[in-house]
């Protein structure tokens, strides 16, 4: 179909036609030096919280990789709605995620969901900041730890979340069933399928950030959004 037999339903001025010539320039032209930076959280408050140990777990792997890694302790993050954005800790992951070019979630499964204090986490972060957006077009890996036999149920979770707030989630995921067999004392994980899942997720997070990272406010423009901000803009007086 031609744009021209598009013309009464699309705004010509905001249709922009996708491009690979434009994406290798815009790589060619952003390319950043250092490695990719990933924010993890996770989703339990325990002493030996399993899910902070996967998250751990995942750290290393993403270093070994190269990637410049923050782990956020949401020990003393308040409820939604319970305490003003001025809070430390909230501004704390605001900052950590403005900062981010990937995340990792990693939440337990209870009670068929992922926790609260997982939801708390990613409640208290923004859609947007003023004109900024701090999650779009950045990429996330999802995660979750069970006491029981594997599920999905936290993971799927995480996803529909991850895209409500724009965040380009890859395709793989882990999910450790009975995680109190799968880590030693000292709190590594044990050789396992599921150990080698975690690597396989670490390592295509890291490839998908590469990837988009340079590129992402291209792949996030939206023909609407042009559209709109076009209508906004002020008529321009006629010239004399």
């Amino acid at each position: 179909m031609s744009l021209e037999s598009m013309a009464s339903h699309v705004d010509a001025a905001s249709f922009h036609i996708p491009t690979s010539q434009v994406l290798q320039a815009l790589q060619s032209r952003n390319a950043s030096a250092h490695g990719p930076r990933i924010l993890m959280l996770y989703g339990s408050l325990r002493e030996r919280s399993y899910s902070k140990l996967l998250t751990q777990e995942a750290a290393r792997l993403l270093e070994g990789m190269g990637a410049e890694v923050r782990i956020y302790d949401p020990e003393g993050l308040p409820q939604p709605d319970a305490a003003p954005v001025e809070h430390p800790k909230v501004q704390e992951l605001r900052a950590l995620v403005r900062w981010s070019e990937g995340m990792v979630w990693t939440s337990p499964e209870r009670h068929g969901a992922m926790t609260g204090i997982m939801k708390t986490q990613i409640d208290w972060i923004p859609l947007s900041e003023g004109a900024l957006r701090p999650t779009q077009g950045k990429t996330l890996a999802v995660m979750q730890v069970s006491g029981g036999s594997q599920s999905f149920n936290a993971v799927n979770q995480l996803r529909i979340l991850g895209r409500w707030m724009r965040l380009l989630t890859i395709p793989n995921q882990s999910s450790v069933a009975k995680a109190y067999q799968e880590f030693e004392e000292d709190g590594r994980m044990k050789p396992s399928s599921f150990y080698d899942r975690v690597v396989d997720v670490m390592e295509e997070l890291v490839k998908f950030t590469l990837l988009t990272r340079d590129v992402a406010p291209y792949l996030v423009d939206r023909y609407s959004e042009r559209k709109q901000a076009r209508a906004l803009q002020p008529a321009r007086m006629p010239e004399l």
